[in-house]
């Protein structure tokens, strides 16, 4: 019952958000490099942001308390985000407050004294520094993915699911229930988008959960379940870097831009990537080594890749 309030919530707070954002005029104007071609509202990510701390304030006793704090320190990041939707803020702001939040974050977190990989261990005081860069990475990657409708909605909603599946956290459905909510108006067509505040904000969260415990192979189960995320992005930063393209530009280039671009619907990128995700964290579920389950992921992966850069009439 608890989690079908929330969802309801979220349905509200989202729609109020919709309507705000109409009224003060915050909207995403379509450019040349927009996935819409009319101005949408913003900010709606705002709603799965407040579900998400009503839920673990609600469930604080059954969070560790090092977990909980470290999570507070996403709320900077929110505040970051809801002011760049207003006023599109300079990267650099944005950067200095996300680094402030994630290293109060890992201090809370007690640190990071090893990432168990199974097959080899990395240790030592210098796997904080990696630990910091990861979470900036992670946090800006999600925020790149957000460009059509239903895509980082749905993201979250399958890594929440993951999240109370393989790891028994209840905030996992709580973050199932505020994205629900939010895709009820961002599945295409979109009458809002989630914006910098929710996307931004869903990265940094999902980085402390990634942190917060890389014991037995953990890191293996992050890498699956954000490996549309990480090896679109890195994939398309090499292919720009050798188009000679200037890479800290916008752009549309991403692998589910392309598939936009060439006739796909946006709602049709945006399931076939859950169901992908469904499939793997199923494989997850009965499948007890998480390594080959990565190299079954990344094979697959390869091979989508491998088949859009061989259609010509893909961008």
């Amino acid at each position: 019952m608890f989690y079908l309030i929330l969802f309801l919530l979220s349905i509200c707070l989202t729609y109020t958000i919709k309507v705000i954002a109409e009224q003060k005029s915050i909207m995403d104007i379509p450019n040349d490099r927009s996935a819409h071609t009319r101005p949408t509202p913003r900010g709606g990510g705002l709603a799965i942001i407040i579900i998400f701390y009503i839920g673990l304030f609600y469930l604080r006793d059954s969070v560790e308390p090092r977990l909980f704090y470290a999570l507070l320190f996403a709320l900077p990041v929110a505040i970051i985000g809801i002011l760049d939707d207003f006023f599109t803020l300079s990267s650099k702001v944005r950067l200095l407050v996300q680094s402030i939040s994630a290293i109060l974050a890992l201090y809370f977190l007690g640190g990071v004294n090893e990432i168990d990989f199974g097959i080899f261990v990395f240790q030592g005081a210098w796997v904080n520094i990696l630990a910091f860069i990861s979470i900036l990475w992670v946090t800006n990657l999600y925020n790149f993915i957000d460009g059509i409708d239903g895509y980082a909605g749905s993201q979250a909603l399958i890594i929440g699911l993951a999240l109370f599946l393989l790891f028994s956290n209840p905030l996992g459905l709580v973050i199932v229930a505020s994205s629900l909510g939010f895709l009820v108006f961002n599945w295409n067509r979109a009458s809002i988008f989630m914006g910098d505040v929710g996307s931004a904000t869903l990265g940094f969260i999902f980085a402390i959960f990634i942190f917060y415990d890389t014991s037995h192979g953990n890191i293996f189960i992050w890498l699956i379940l954000l490996s549309l995320l990480w090896v679109d992005t890195t994939v398309t930063l090499i292919r720009r870097w050798r188009n000679g393209e200037a890479i800290t530009q916008g752009h549309n280039k991403h692998a589910y831009q392309r598939l936009v671009q060439s006739g796909w619907s946006h709602s049709k990128v945006s399931l076939y990537a859950l169901i992908f995700n469904m499939f793997f964290l199923i494989l997850l579920l009965i499948q007890e080594h998480r390594s080959i389950t990565l190299g079954v992921n990344l094979c697959i992966l390869t091979l989508i890749y491998i088949g859009i850069e061989h259609k010509k009439r893909f961008i």
